[in-house]
């Protein structure tokens, strides 16, 4: 019988990589899930923490309760976003008891897609397939926020046909980090720079990540200068060369 999970799509999937929701969706039904979508969910707010702009924040982590609060599970293919609820909403509403109860009770129920996978499921091989050499950058919320890195490596070491290749510097910033990218775009563009150089002398044809904006940022360096190269979420790889189901 298949398990009903909320499924919150944050709006860089939303708006600019849509196909990663659609990915995310096919897997997570190839493995018996059945993922719902609340069409009132909006912005998690992390943008507006970003900016300082708190009070819009605070807003935002109302609507997300409001609307994601009596779900027993929600899954997210956006580390960022998820870590922004686990970790800033009960700071938000620290002062306002009746929502930082329910900030807290909600943050043991939302969960990064690979560590849904991993860890929930138990589920270490999502029937995968790819011909060729395979990396994995290690995205700041993920890895640090989260503490998410063995399992997206299980998923990808079960793919059939892949040889996974190390990163040198796996663990560095890839440069965007949201507002960052923006205030400080000459860092940023230096980062993705070496992230992508190392890219390139792993040998590897596909470098693989759990963060949309990590993705934007790393795929559009390659784009622009390597365009041979390619960057891909971890929900599409998995679902783009897997078995129908």
């Amino acid at each position: 019988m298949n398990k009903n999970v909320s499924l919150f799509i944050p709006c860089t999937v939303d708006l600019f990589l849509p196909e990663i929701g659609e990915a995310t969706v096919k897997v997570l039904r190839r493995l018996g899930v059945n993922p719902v979508y609340h069409e009132k969910q909006t912005c998690c707010g992390q943008p507006a923490m970003n900016a300082g702009y708190r009070d819009q924040a605070r807003k935002a982590a109302k609507h997300f309760l409001r609307i994601f609060g009596d779900d027993d599970v929600i899954v997210s293919p956006s580390g960022s976003c998820v870590y922004m609820i686990k970790k800033h909403y009960p700071e938000l509403l620290c002062d306002e008891p009746h929502w930082l109860r329910r900030a807290e009770d909600l943050s043991e129920r939302i969960y990064e897609f690979t560590q849904y996978i991993v860890d929930v499921l138990g589920i270490d091989d999502a029937g995968a397939r790819y011909e060729g050499k395979v990396t994995y950058h290690e995205s700041c919320h993920v890895l640090r926020g989260l503490g998410i890195s063995t399992q997206p490596k299980k998923l990808l070491a079960s793919i059939s046909g892949a040889e996974m290749v190390p990163l040198f510097a796996a663990d560095f910033c890839c440069g965007f980090g949201g507002e960052f990218a923006d205030r400080y775009h000459y860092i940023s563009e230096e980062l993705v720079k070496e992230k992508v150089q190392n890219f390139v002398a792993s040998g590897a044809d596909l470098i693989v990540l759990c963060e949309p904006g990590c993705l934007l940022n790393i795929g559009g360096y390659l784009s622009r200068h390597h365009p041979g190269k390619k960057a891909m979420h971890m929900a599409s790889l998995l679902a783009e060369t897997g078995w129908e189901g």
